[in-house]
């Protein structure tokens, strides 16, 4: 998958030439994630008026530990650099730069998932159509704010989402025996480190503190699903399906945790 973390590398938030949309355009609701409620459109109370973070250092320690796991894939950049071009904004009142980041966030999400599919040889058959609905979502990456606004997110979300669906049951057909399909399943605290999910189906499964540690999941199909608090500690993901550094970030791993070729261990999961 080298070629895939080389092509992934523009997905990949850069704060610096954002104006941060993610301390404003989504809400927030008090949680152990984050300290405060935030409606949708309302500047976090930490947000500068530079559009940085007066506790950044802290986030953890100050309870948002869901802000250092979040996860544009590089569409707060975009967004400001490309969709309005770097300026004549008010990047923290301005509605239409939030409806747009949402889009964005979306495209760049898809484009994530697309471009692993299409590094894995399993999914030959599927290329063409990998390759088209990427080309397409790259394009709309480009899009001024009046075309995004009109892209009907749920049409392509559904029609990226059969093709991602249809690659994983090529990558994990051939693996026997394998787990069983746990799409969406409540999953929330489970022992897992003695049950099959070798090349299972954990799509969208709900894993919140869930002890995976030792786990094969070699080709075990993770889009969507919910790791926070997970327990990887000592767990091989490098063969896993469709992880992202949202999934890894909001996990419990450690140095002995492998990832895929692409993701970085977290700082918080202590030194390597």
């Amino acid at each position: 998958m080298a070629d895939a973390a080389d092509s992934r590398a523009r997905l990949r938030a850069d704060c610096a030439r954002c104006a941060g949309l993610c301390c404003v355009a989504p809400a927030f609701a008090a949680s152990a994630d984050f300290a405060i409620d935030k409606p949708a459109g309302h500047a976090c109370p930490h947000l500068q008026r530079d559009s940085r973070c007066e506790i950044h250092a802290d986030l953890r320690e100050r309870g948002f530990p869901g802000c250092t796991v979040f996860d544009c894939f590089g569409a707060g950049q975009q967004t400001v650099q490309v969709t309005f071009a770097g300026g004549g904004r008010d990047w923290h009142t301005d509605h239409e730069v939030f409806a747009a980041f949402g889009v964005q966030r979306l495209l760049h999400e898809l484009l994530w998932y697309l471009t692993e599919a299409l590094a894995l040889d399993a999914a030959a058959p599927l290329h063409r159509e990998l390759a088209a609905t990427r080309d397409r979502a790259e394009r709309l990456t480009g899009a001024g704010a009046e075309e995004l606004a009109a892209v009907d997110t749920a049409v392509l979300q559904g029609q990226a989402g059969a093709l991602l669906l249809s690659v994983s049951e090529l990558a994990r057909s051939g693996v026997r025996p394998r787990g069983r399909d746990r799409r969406g399943a409540d999953l929330v605290g489970a022992d897992l480190r003695r049950t099959r999910l070798r090349a299972a189906s954990l799509r969208g499964a709900q894993l919140i503190g869930a002890d995976l540690r030792g786990a094969d999941l070699h080709l075990t199909d993770l889009l969507g699903a919910d790791l926070r608090a997970a327990d990887v500690r000592g767990t091989d993901l490098s063969g896993a399906l469709f992880l992202t550094r949202r999934q890894v970030a909001a996990a419990r791993g450690d140095a002995a945790t492998a990832l895929p070729a692409g993701l970085e261990h977290p700082s918080h999961w202590g030194p390597r």
